[in-house]
């Protein structure tokens, strides 16, 4: 249509218009390395989650002494005290979604790689629901935050985060970055390039 969108705030200029007039970004109609940067947010964000769950999310220190729990053995904890819907709630967020999102995310740059035509509407609703969900990745670090600053009474009890709180949060970060860098058009390219194929 002659037309082109600014990334920055979303506003539309005519093709061939060098900088958006709105907020001064350069206008470009595509992302070069969009895939690039895909799997180089993904990697890093995969690292990130490794340690998250294998060190302390959270550290406890009492009268009696100090205890660290990570995510697992935190939710495992919380179901022997009898809250197995929060303990789901807590595995669910800090496991099952992450995990899925790398995986959703992965799939997605891999069937435009090889230019796969099957399911576009899948491909683009899987994504969507990938980018809805990231906002609430940050649940765990959230609750950390609350206990921390609510459990402080100095000598008797008190709450601080573990190492894995800042893992965890960076593994959230990177994986978002990764979802947004991913052009949602690159999965519609193999449809047209196959509707402009002789063949």
């Amino acid at each position: 249509m002659g037309l082109v969108t600014c990334t920055g705030c979303a506003s539309v200029w005519p093709d061939g218009t060098d900088r958006c007039g709105r907020c001064g970004a350069t206008l470009r109609s595509r992302h070069d390395n969009s895939l690039q940067l895909v799997w180089a947010f993904w990697a890093t964000g995969l690292l990130f989650y490794i340690p998250a769950n294998l060190y302390p999310m959270l550290v406890t220190s009492t009268i009696v002494g100090t205890q660290s729990s990570t995510i697992v053995g935190g939710a495992v904890e919380i179901a022997k005290h009898g809250e197995i819907g929060i303990a789901a709630i807590v595995l669910f967020a800090s496991v099952v979604i992450p995990v899925a999102k790398f995986i959703a995310i992965a799939h997605l740059a891999i069937s435009v790689r090889r230019g796969s035509i099957q399911s576009l509407h899948g491909r683009q609703h899987l994504y969507e629901v990938v980018e809805f969900v990231g906002r609430w990745s940050m649940i765990d670090v959230f609750v950390v935050a609350i206990l921390s600053a609510l459990v402080q009474l100095s000598v008797i009890a008190s709450i601080q985060p573990g190492p894995a709180a800042l893992t965890f949060a960076l593994s959230v970060i990177f994986t978002m970055l990764s979802a947004r860098s991913f052009d949602t058009r690159l999965i519609w390219d193999s449809l047209s390039t196959r509707n402009e194929d002789p063949a």
